[in-house]
Parts: C-alpha cells; sequence; structure tokens
C-alpha cells in the first residue's frame, strides 16, 4: 500500500466524500474500494442476476461521484450509497422485468445440496414476484440485516411502512413458497 492510500485509508467515508468534492482524485476511489462488495450483494439480492446487478452498481457508483456534491451528511455515507444502489436495481428491473408463475412444491422433502440450490431458486423467484418495495424492504431487512431505521432512511421512508412492507412481504413469500403459518 503506498503512503497516499495509507493516509486515505485512514479517512472517514465522509472525509473521503469531502475530499473527492474538494479535488482530490483518490478519495472516491476509496468508497469505491471499501463498498463495492457490500453494494454489489445488496444489488444481487435485489435483482436476482448477478450480471444485472453489476450494471446496476456500476450506474449506482457513476450516480455517486457525480452527484457527491448533493450529499448533505445527514446519513452515513454508507445509507446514501445503499439508496443509490437500491434506487439503480428498482429502476433497471422496471425497464427489464419479466414475469414467470412459481412452481408448487412442498418445503418438507428438501434435505440434499441439490435441493437447498432449488430452494434458493425458489425463494428468488418468490422475491421476484413481490411489489418492488417489499422486496427491498426484506432485502435490507432480512437479508442484509440493515434496522429497520436504516432501511426506512435508504427508501425515503416511514419506519412504520418499512416494518408493514416487510410483514406484508413475509406473509407473500411464505403463501408463495407454500409455508404455512
Amino acid at each position: 500500500m503506498t503512503s497516499g492510500r495509507v493516509e486515505l485509508a485512514g479517512r472517514s467515508d465522509a472525509e473521503l466524500l469531502a475530499a473527492h468534492c474538494a479535488g482530490d482524485r483518490e478519495a472516491f476511489a476509496e468508497i469505491f474500494r471499501r463498498h463495492k462488495d457490500r453494494m454489489w450483494a445488496v444489488a444481487v439480492r435485489t435483482c436476482g442476476d448477478p450480471e444485472l446487478a453489476s450494471d446496476c452498481v456500476q450506474d449506482a457508483f457513476i450516480a455517486a461521484y457525480r452527484r457527491a456534491g448533493s450529499f448533505r451528511g445527514e446519513s452515513a455515507v454508507t445509507t446514501w450509497l445503499h439508496r443509490i444502489v437500491v434506487n439503480a436495481c428498482l429502476d433497471r428491473l422496471r425497464r427489464t422485468r419479466p414475469t414467470s408463475p412459481l412452481p408448487d412444491y412442498d418445503l418438507a422433502d428438501r434435505s440434499d445440496a441439490h435441493s437447498a440450490v432449488e430452494v434458493r431458486l425458489d425463494v428468488r423467484a418468490a422475491l421476484d414476484q413481490l411489489p418492488e418495495g417489499q422486496r427491498a424492504a426484506l432485502v435490507l431487512v432480512d437479508m442484509h440485516g440493515l434496522s429497520v431505521a436504516e432501511t426506512a432512511e435508504i427508501l425515503g421512508v416511514a419506519e412504520g411502512t418499512i416494518k408493514s412492507r416487510c410483514a406484508r412481504g413475509r406473509a407473500a413469500m411464505a403463501h408463495l413458497l407454500g409455508i404455512r403459518r
């Protein structure tokens, strides 16, 4: 690691974003290095397609790079990045979303590795059937472990809305997957 990267690595995300806005050519690259993997994971879970997720993350980081001056510092930089990534995913999905029916099956008989893969694919397909708001809330809260408050900030809605979307989304997932509650 060069001394310049060491110096950047010791700075907070907010400091890096401010440095980027002030013209530091390396500051945003450090933000990207720190957060690209987590943002890609959010995008994959939101989109369901690794290739599409990569495009969304690219779109999101370009947007963040260009709009860094609009960051007001009212939230964490990571929260701001999450919002940009989720919005990029939702925008792409609105333009390209195919629909397909879910197969009927019983989860009780699934115990081997092949079945585990099938379950993951079925869960992904069920997620795809949810309205965008419910899917985004479930991905951020249940799959990425963000708090309801963080998710509300990322999606720009009230905390109660996130709780409601998660509850409805979980109920819909159970129904789609044939799980009796």
